[in-house]
């Protein structure tokens, strides 16, 4: 196994978190490009592992924290961490110690650039980026909001705990009268949401006049905190559950309803 830094020969890989054979995924890789071109110079660093054959197979991203969803003081935070599961998405590189490797690595190169600790958010339920993975990696739960978790590592005994700034709330939409408005808010940094916003954004145009489709950029955190979303998309004034992304016939299917109703 080899970690390695993220370069210009790598990077397309990167925008599609290694899945390049995802068509949709590669679509929709502007996005992450665009949010990489203006993270790379605010500190976000990226770390590849390879298998003894060289093969891509897991990745992590982690940045200064004041550029995440949360807050606090001398810290990095790990806003992705990534491995290759499936046969079909290039391999199945978990159960290897791929995700170990990668996150002392990032611990590593975090506590050289002078961080107090390593913050990271998870989830509680056994789905993508497990909080109780961080756990048994020495991390530890400082907040709690339904299923989501933000967990820390400190690295000096000085170092203050994290907190979660973007809270979950219900965000003050602007519908149109007479017509479905569907919202998605995209900050750019995670394909697979990328994904879901140009799906919603193409299903949207199907429907002429009827449907209006707004984009809410919460790149910047002053728009994350006033809405109290990073990546989510409305339907009107509901939710979309986007974990896991709904294909493009689920999404269709739920603006054809608040069609009907017009």
């Amino acid at each position: 196994m080899k970690i390695i830094d993220l370069n210009e020969e790598n990077k397309h890989l990167y925008f599609v978190c290694l899945m390049d054979k995802d068509v949709e995924l590669k679509e929709a890789a502007h996005h992450k490009e665009q949010w990489y071109g203006k993270m790379k110079d605010k500190g976000l660093c990226v770390k590849l592992a390879l298998d003894d054959n060289g093969r891509f197979g897991g990745m992590i991203q982690y940045m200064p924290i004041k550029y995440s969803f949360a807050g606090g003081k001398d810290l990095y935070f790990i806003n992705c961490i990534y491995v290759l599961g499936k046969k079909k998405d290039g391999g199945n590189f978990r159960k290897k110690g791929m995700g170990k490797a990668l996150i002392k690595a990032a611990e590593d190169d975090a506590k050289a650039r002078g961080a107090k600790g390593m913050s990271a958010w998870g989830v509680s339920i056994p789905a993508f980026i497990r909080a109780s993975w961080f756990k048994k990696q020495g991390y530890r739960k400082v907040y709690k909001k339904g299923i989501m978790v933000l967990l820390w590592k400190p690295f000096t005994n000085d170092a203050e705990p994290p907190v979660w700034e973007v809270k979950d709330k219900d965000p003050q939409l602007e519908l149109i009268p007479g017509k479905v408005t569907v919202t998605s808010f995209i900050n750019g940094g995670c394909p697979a949401m990328n994904m879901v916003h140009d799906r919603a954004m193409k299903v949207s145009s199907e429907f002429g006049d009827k449907v209006v489709f707004k984009e809410i950029s919460t790149f910047d955190k002053d728009t994350m905190i006033r809405y109290g979303s990073v990546d989510e998309l409305f339907i009107n004034n509901t939710k979309v559950k986007v974990g896991p992304p709904p294909s493009s016939k689920k999404i269709r299917r739920k603006i054809a309803r608040k069609v009907r109703k017009l």
